[in-house]
């Protein structure tokens, strides 16, 4: 499907949360899905996924994660200076600020989507996916190689609590990792695969050799092959949940 493309601010919390719109020109309307970035917020590559996605049927809004901390429009860079900002601007955000901007996003899409809303994120992006899986009406959601969810820390907080609840998921999940990621290493994926199947929760579990932020479309890491596998995957599991 061809895109459109444009940019709408959110009202949370008296503030304006800026947030990148991806949306099918063909019919409508369509199940909608909040994506949240990695660190470095609205880059070209998070863009880029982010109109993917939407060519294969869906509504994606894609906020910016650090509206509080950040002037609108403030886009990281791929270097060690944009590594410590966007680190430093995650540890000065409170998980329930983060909550906060979850279900203003769920709520802004539920207006404009056909009512049908998942979720996905990478990196940092996939704990805050995995946030607003909590929520009742998001009913598939796409987490990849999400940081935090073995030792619970997200922003703020040293301990989010995020898998502790995991069992509250009424949806479907995903969750995709790269082998070779240093951030979740295999004890830490153990522990977290052990936890959501303890939950009930129903769980899609994907492990690719490869590396982390594998589907980051610039730089050293990126693997088209296995960012496509695992495309493919989130596509099928959106769309199994969101039909209808």
């Amino acid at each position: 499907m061809v895109v459109a493309r444009e940019y709408v601010e959110i009202p949370v919390d008296g503030r304006r949360m800026r947030t990148f719109v991806a949306t099918p020109r063909d019919g409508g309307p369509h199940p909608g899905v909040v994506f949240y970035s990695d660190i470095f917020q609205l880059t070209e590559p998070t863009l880029r996924w982010a109109v993917r996605l939407a060519g294969y049927g869906f509504v994606v809004a894609v906020p910016e994660i650090y509206h509080r901390t950040e002037p609108a429009g403030t886009v990281l860079g791929f270097d060690d200076e944009g590594k410590v900002r966007g680190q430093a601007d995650a540890d000065a955000t409170p998980v329930a600020a983060f909550d906060e901007d979850i279900d203003a996003a769920l709520a802004w899409l539920a207006e404009y989507s056909n009512g049908a809303i998942g979720a996905a994120g990478h990196c940092t992006g996939g704990h805050l996916a995995f946030r607003a899986a909590l929520r009742p009406q998001v009913r598939a959601t796409a987490c990849w190689y999400a940081t935090g969810l073995h030792d619970g820390k997200l922003g703020a907080d040293d301990d989010a609590g995020s898998l502790a609840r995991a069992g509250e998921i009424e949806g479907e999940l995903l969750t995709i990792w790269g082998t070779r990621d240093p951030h979740t290493p295999a004890d830490g994926r153990a522990l977290i695969r052990s936890r959501l199947e303890m939950s009930g929760v129903a769980l899609s579990w994907l492990e690719l050799e490869a590396e982390h932020a594998f589907g980051r479309d610039v730089g050293d890491r990126y693997d088209p092959e296995v960012t496509d596998q695992a495309f493919e995957e989130t596509v099928a599991v959106l769309r199994r949940s969101l039909a209808g």
